[in-house]
This record gives C-alpha cells, structure tokens and sequence, in this order.
C-alpha cells in the first residue's frame, strides 16, 4: 500500500483550520441540508484542526451565508459583450464566419 508521509497530511489538515460551517439549531439527527429550515437559527462553527467549536450565532440562512461568504455579497460586475465573429450569408448550420 502506498501510504502518504505524515508531513502531506499534517500540511492538508492545517489547510482546513479555519473554516467555517453553519449548523441550524434544531433538534434532530446531526447537521441537515440548509434549505429545509431556512428561517431557523444558525450556529456558525469553526474547525480548529481536531473539532468543530462555537464561532458566532445567526439568526437564519441568510445572515449565515452574509458570515461564511462575505465577499459574495458585492454586487457582480457587468458582463462584457463578447465580440462574436460576422458570419457569411445564409442560414445554414455549418456556415463559417467570414475571411478578414
């Protein structure tokens, strides 16, 4: 079996401390997909490297989302028009744009 040296995996590990994930407060089994209870509190919790532990509290989906994506929330710049080539007379499939 190839097995990775410890250094690689200790480097993907430290990679990850920081993250954030939000866990709606309700009771039940564990973490459940966020659309289903959109309007229900949300615990913001931080990965430290060994266990998910208490960052900040949110009062639904979408104040969590404005914690764990803040860059998300400014506005898309506008689209470029793509410049699409002058295509040559008729209204066949295959037609080829035309030579400068």
């Amino acid at each position: 079996m190839d097995d990775e040296p410890l250094s690689q995996w200790a480097e993907r590990r430290d990679a990850r401390i920081g993250r954030l994930r939000a866990v709606p407060l309700l009771t039940g089994d564990g973490p459940r997909a966020s659309h289903l209870n959109p309007d229900a509190p949300r615990a913001v919790q931080r990965w430290n490297g060994h266990m998910w532990e208490p960052h900040s509290f949110a009062a639904n989906l979408a104040e969590a989302r404005r914690i764990l994506f803040p860059h998300a929330t400014a506005p898309a710049p506008a689209p470029v028009p793509e410049a699409t080539p002058k295509l040559g007379p008729g209204t066949g499939r295959h037609r080829k744009p035309q030579a400068p």
